[in-house]
């Protein structure tokens, strides 16, 4: 599908009056990039707000302002982007007339616009998904592509659409490999940030009785939902809306949470809660150098720990009352 991208350079002062101006001729749908918002991100308001910051994140910071607009390649996209332009030329008028303050600064307002041809990258990264055993007997497939199990295994078919969860990142396996160990059949497990419900649906391949997943964003909900039925786990697993426990009505004798270290020390707090006796509670996400911090947290809760399980740079964390 063919479409236009638009890219108008503008200053942080200027990103509200050209937003204003877009709306006025009927253009709302934007996105904005606003460097100043990294500043804002490294002030970390909350301790779970992030666990590290990738160097090419932080390079942003040197970047001008830019608001983009995407639009059809059809009639009424073309219309939209002489809308455009005359919604431009007015903000430039404007702001040489002073109506924002002799001292306003709204940028060059210059734009940029090319032609895009999604076809060749929007399922690019599909390439790069294949067929993979994760631990002793799970195997993780994409919806797209062949697999012929072999004696033993499980295939575990996906597909993440928009939410976190392939099975092949480590966090992920980590969890997997431990949830082959400690389920037990007939047993119920929890999933807190269930995702794409990869680890939901890995529980009742390993024999669970019941399996809730929790999830937090409504898009990742159905996801999860769509991927436990293409499963045939629809009888064991369900997916529900929900920030981590709260509210929630549900004690498992696994309790697995693939989140981050900080939502896990947060979990940690009220998890025991929603576990039966003898129940596991494996925590995933969590990079090596918090490890320790989060297994104190979880001991100060009252657990012990079973045992800690490395891959690369994440860590995850079996416990138990």
């Amino acid at each position: 599908m063919k479409y236009i991208q638009i890219d108008i350079k503008t200053s942080r002062g200027g990103i509200e009056p050209l937003l204003s101006a877009l709306m006025k001729v009927g253009i709302t749908d934007t996105v904005v990039e606003d460097p100043a918002d990294i500043d804002d991100l490294l002030e970390k308001k909350n301790d779970y707000d992030w666990d590290y910051v990738d160097e090419s994140v932080l390079g942003l910071r040197n970047k001008q302002p830019q608001v983009t607009v995407y639009l059809n390649d059809d009639d009424e996209g073309r219309r939209m982007v002489e809308n455009l332009h005359h919604a431009i030329s007015g903000l430039k008028h404007e702001a040489s007339a002073g109506v924002f303050g002799s001292e306003a600064d709204l940028g060059p307002l210059t734009v940029e616009m090319c032609l895009c041809d999604d076809s060749g990258w929007r399922d690019k990264w599909k390439e790069y998904f294949k067929p993979a055993k994760v631990g002793k007997t799970i195997v993780v497939k994409p919806t797209w592509e062949d697999y012929e199990a072999k004696p033993g295994e499980k295939v575990l078919e996906i597909d993440p659409g928009m939410a976190f969860g392939t099975g092949t990142h480590e966090t992920t396996s980590l969890c997997i490999k431990l949830m082959e160990d400690y389920i037990k059949p007939g047993g119920k497990v929890l999933d807190v940030g269930c995702g794409s419900g990869i680890l939901s649906i890995a529980g009742a391949l390993l024999g669970a009785g019941e399996v809730l997943g929790i999830e937090i964003d409504p898009v990742a909900v159905n996801i999860s939902r769509e991927n436990i039925e293409l499963n045939h786990v629809e009888k064991i697993a369900r997916a529900q809306y929900g920030d981590l426990t709260k509210g929630v009505d549900f004690r498992a004798d696994v309790v697995v949470a693939n989140l981050m270290a900080d939502l896990v020390m947060l979990l940690s707090r009220d998890v025991a809660s929603h576990m039966l006796p003898g129940a596991v509670y494996i925590s995933s996400g969590i990079l090596d150098e918090k490890v320790e911090k989060v297994v104190d947290a979880i001991k100060e809760q009252g657990f012990r720990i079973l045992e800690v399980r490395q891959d690369g740079m994440w860590c995850a964390v079996a416990a138990a009352i």
